[in-house]
């Protein structure tokens, strides 16, 4: 089955089912599901949330009460600015600069009172939170198809703000769980845990991590687009 099949087969089942939230439909994007807060507490129970300073999280609903739990645990919260525009290609949520975590923890609020950074002036991340459609139990992870994930994880890569050891997680619904061999490609960032409202899955992920940017998957103009990727590139 390939990866555009098995998103509209978890789209349609978390609709059908009833466990879709909003925002609707969830089609054509990170799906937001019924027991989203149960999933980040248990994300927020394991060593690799204990132990982070610095969280690299993206900006969908679903991953909502994951970074207002971060804030409120005092951890850095750090989302890409949105298609990586701008030079500065991420925003810090500092909660030592933040008097109200829901509104900065929204897409809206983040835009508002999130401070632009560049990579440049990061700290190592050491824990990435990703959103996704399609998960197994193995660290396959399938996104909504447009690969902007991974491509914000190579360039914390290129900078060197994460490594081999930096944890990278999602929170889904059970129904996200899928049992066939899903594809991963060359540029694919594996997932080492797998949190559910119902458990926490250790993958130990037999996938390899990407080395570095996949230029040649890279076309000439979502370079031109991506600031940060003609620095690196030139």
């Amino acid at each position: 089955m390939d990866k555009q099949a098995l998103r509209e087969r978890v789209w349609n089942d978390l609709e059908d089912s009833g466990e879709a939230r909003f925002p609707y439909p969830p089609h054509g994007r990170i799906p937001n599901f019924a027991g989203a807060d149960d999933a980040a507490d248990r994300l927020a129970e394991t060593d690799a949330w204990r132990a982070a300073d610095a969280i690299k999280s993206n900006p969908d609903a679903p991953q909502l009460p994951v970074r207002r739990a971060a804030l409120r645990a005092g951890k850095t919260v750090y989302m890409a600015v949105p298609r990586l525009r701008d030079e500065e290609c991420f925003l810090r949520l500092d909660p030592a600069e933040i008097d109200d975590v829901d509104h900065a923890t929204t897409i809206g609020g983040s835009a508002e009172v999130g401070v632009q950074v560049h990579p440049e002036s990061m700290p190592s991340i050491d824990l990435i939170v990703a959103g996704s459609v399609a998960v197994s139990e193995r660290g396959a992870r399938v996104g909504k198809g447009e690969g902007y994930s991974d491509l914000e994880y190579g360039v914390l890569q290129a900078f060197d703000l994460v490594a081999e050891s930096t944890t990278v997680a999602t929170t889904v619904h059970e129904r996200q769980i899928v049992d066939e061999d899903v594809p991963v490609d060359a540029h694919d960032v594996p997932l080492d845990l797998v949190v559910t409202p119902e458990r926490t899955i250790e993958t130990e992920t037999p996938h390899d991590r990407p080395d570095g940017l996949d230029w040649e998957a890279l076309s000439d103009e979502r370079i031109e687009e991506i600031p940060v990727l003609g620095s690196l590139r030139s």
